[in-house]
């Protein structure tokens, strides 16, 4: 009776293993389509499944995996990088599923022979061949996603620039079941010929529009930052040249005073050294506004890293014009002209960081970018990190509303959130222009305390990003002081 209980157990506990076993096989191959499709809905129509049914696998595995896997942003999923990082395994591992169960190599199998016999055994006349079916995701003629795979890998790691983007682009826009993004070797090496001036036009409008149109992963953006730095002769973060990096690329819609220019002046006073890059549009009489802003405030306007150096040396501050330093970037940036979309590219140069300061300040509004923007860095290596989470394209405070603060320290993620504080009323214009105003705040020769708080916030900010205080409220006081003995010269 023991043996018998034994047995049955036994084969309970056989039975839940194979049953693990089938559970684990679904999931894998719902994370598949899931990576092909880049939504919940196409994902279940691809396999079968209804969205609902997908959901809760993609439940499971967020939970098996411990980790989101897929971040909603407005061209659909987009993969974090561990999806990001089992997308070719998984691919595989569905391929051969595929492969396993076509009706064509399943009719190869001898069908079983039966054991009973009722005298009409005898030789077939005639064997018809396995059902004629044409696989769901072929067009007629089109390759299959194996043979499309194999005839990229033709092109050699040493095949011509021309060719190696052109690979690239039949990489990421060829399809759902086809198409996958680049590696970061592939993004680093694409950007590379086009920043070399080896790419046809054609060539990089198509990239361009493919990775915009499915939204870039940070692997592809970590690989366009490395081509940049590789490009611009970036110096490598940690070399104590610089302490803070501070990019600044404007819309030129925007309208408002540069006050985080002031902020970085009194950075400087509490004794590290600020480096801001950055660009301020191609058209319009306002191209030159960030320039003309930096000479104003006394900050030294460089021309490549070169001049930077010296002047972090001897003045702690220094600004680079993007058309200065990289003007192959500059003019990659200006195709927005052309194509009224933000590409990726607008993600990375934020990441640039030329002059290899220990820790950056970004601005990033829209919370998926946010989110992109860290786990680029940190596939980077990036260290320290603060995202301020109100302004787009720079890192100026907004002190009447909640910011967050999007942060890596150590290498680990942090999130903090400022509260807003009440907002003062107005101070009336004095009819001066916005530069003459903006200079007048600095002197003194105007109060206006929604600037002042905006510019005293910013470089708390800043500290904080550069962990010379973990209360964002003492940073304040610090600056505050700063503030009130600052120099009363004309800028």
């Amino acid at each position: 009776m023991a043996k018998a209980t034994a047995s049955v157990t036994g084969g309970a506990s056989a039975s839940n293993e194979r049953q693990t076993d089938l559970s684990k096989l679904r999931l894998l191959l719902a994370l598949d389509a899931l990576l092909r499709e880049n939504s919940v809905s196409r994902a279940a129509s691809s396999v079968g499944l209804q969205p609902s049914a997908m959901s809760r696998l993609l439940g499971q595995l967020r939970e098996d995996y411990a980790d989101p896997l897929f971040l909603r942003t407005g061209h659909g999923l987009r993969p974090t990088p561990l999806a990001e990082s089992l997308r070719l395994r998984v691919r595989a591992l569905a391929a051969e599923t595929e492969a396993l169960l076509d009706a064509r190599a399943a009719g190869s199998a001898s069908a079983p022979t039966q054991t009973g016999h009722a005298g009409w055994e005898g030789q077939a006349l005639t064997d018809a061949p396995p059902l004629a079916v044409r696989p769901s995701r072929l067009l007629e003629g089109e390759p299959a996603p194996e043979q499309f795979a194999a005839k990229l890998a033709e092109i050699g790691d040493d095949a011509a620039p021309e060719r190696r983007l052109a690979r690239c682009i039949a990489t990421v826009g060829t399809g759902a079941g086809r198409s996958r993004p680049l590696s970061k070797e592939e993004a680093e090496d694409a950007l590379a010929i086009i920043l070399a001036g080896e790419a046809d036009p054609v060539q990089i409008g198509a990239l361009m529009t493919v990775l915009h149109y499915r939204g870039p992963t940070a692997v592809e953006v970590a690989g366009f930052v490395r081509a940049m730095r590789r490009h611009i002769g970036a110096i490598e973060p940690g070399n104590g040249i610089a302490d803070l990096d501070w990019p600044c690329y404007l819309s030129p819609k925007l309208k408002t005073a540069p006050w985080f220019l002031h902020a970085a002046r009194l950075v400087v006073d509490a004794g590290h050294r600020v480096v801001l890059h950055g660009s301020y549009g191609e058209e319009g009489t306002d191209r030159h506004k960030l320039e003309v802003a930096a000479s104003a405030a006394g900050i030294p306007v460089c021309t490549s890293i070169t001049a930077a150096k010296t002047a972090l040396r001897s003045a702690g501050i220094a600004y680079l014009p993007l058309s200065a330093f990289a003007p192959q970037v500059y003019r990659l940036l200006g195709l927005y002209r052309l194509m009224e979309m933000r590409m990726p590219l607008n993600a990375a140069i934020h990441l640039i960081n030329p002059m290899g300061g220990r820790t950056s300040l970004l601005g990033v509004a829209n919370p998926s970018s946010r989110t992109l923007s860290r786990d680029i860095a940190m596939l980077l290596g990036t260290r320290e990190l603060t995202i301020l989470g109100n302004t787009r394209d720079h890192a100026e405070f907004t002190p009447y509303r909640q910011t967050p603060l999007f942060r890596l320290v150590g290498g680990e993620a942090s999130d903090v959130i400022i509260p807003a504080k009440i907002a003062p009323p107005a101070e009336p214009r004095t009819g001066l222009s916005s530069r003459e105003y903006w200079q007048a705040v600095w002197t003194g020769a105007a109060r206006d305390e929604r600037a002042e708080t905006t510019i005293i916030t910013t470089a708390a900010a800043a500290l904080v990003s550069l962990r010379n205080y973990d209360d964002f409220e003492a940073a304040c006081e610090t600056v505050r002081g700063l503030w009130n003995n600052r120099s009363r010269r004309m800028a």
